[in-house]
């Protein structure tokens, strides 16, 4: 195919869309699917079972589906498993599941900015941002429209909630409850993330709401089962403060707080 370069390496065995552009010495293993319109760029390895969807850009030097890190892993067969309209910049690494959850899954339309490192079995939802050197240890969840900054490390089996904002050079050990903006060391929740929220058209009310509910969960005084008891008095028929409060009930590592 004349969009493969002659020095790139494929496998028999991979399945590669006819328009995928692969460049210079990539590397595309013999369990790999690549559906239409994605391009490799030069120096990338892919390898494992992987299967990418439709319109991503990975960029030179990524390394997308090799073995976990994990020392329980012993080279069982698992999965990654990328959607579609995603950016995966240079040097980025993705490693596949483990026994645990079986896959490493990335939804579509998110931006993995350079030298991020996704580990074994995280799932990341859609339209989500990891910038440059983002870690995300194994068993991270990031839901959807969810975003770490730059040089901050994710604790293994944390969660990001949906439209949530951390804070670059942080550190996260505890989830981080959904459209919260979270920072510092120990990853403290500061404010709702109100600019990216009306950003993406959130109400006044909704703001307002999710702001009173903000201060009674992190600023009172209250335990937090005091704290959700109040808040499902008071703003328990806001759809969104459900969403928080639903976060906040399945948690298993603890909210940061």
């Amino acid at each position: 195919m004349s969009n493969i370069h002659e020095t790139a390496i494929i496998y028999d065995g991979a399945e590669i869309a006819e328009d995928v552009i692969i460049g210079p010495y990539s590397i595309i293993g013999p369990q790999v699917k690549i559906g239409k319109g994605t391009i490799v760029e030069s120096h990338v390895v892919i390898d494992g079972e992987t299967v990418i969807g439709e319109n991503n850009k990975i960029f030179s030097f990524a390394s997308v589906g090799k073995e976990s890190q994990d020392l329980k892993y012993k080279g069982e067969a698992t999965r990654t498993i990328i959607g579609n309209n995603n950016k995966i910049r240079e040097f980025v690494t993705i490693h596949r599941g483990t026994t645990q959850n079986w896959e490493t899954k990335i939804g579509d339309n998110n931006l993995i900015m350079a030298y991020v490192h996704v580990a074994h079995d995280c799932i990341i939802g859609n339209g989500c941002i990891l910038a440059n050197n983002a870690t995300l240890a194994g068993h991270v969840i990031m839901e959807d429209f969810s975003y770490v900054g730059g040089l901050t490390p994710v604790h293994q089996f944390c969660k990001i909630g949906t439209h949530a904002f951390v804070g670059g050079a942080s550190s996260i050990n505890q989830d981080i409850v959904p459209f919260c903006l979270a920072e510092g060391a120990k990853g403290g929740p500061r404010a709702i993330n109100a600019i990216g929220l009306k950003r993406k058209g959130y109400s006044d009310e909704t703001l307002r709401n999710l702001k009173e509910t903000f201060k009674i969960i992190f600023r009172s005084k209250m335990r937090l089962e005091e704290a959700v008891a109040k808040v499902k008095e008071e703003y328990g028929n806001d759809d969104n403060v459900k969403i928080m409060l639903d976060f906040i009930a399945k948690s298993d590592r603890g909210i940061a707080r």
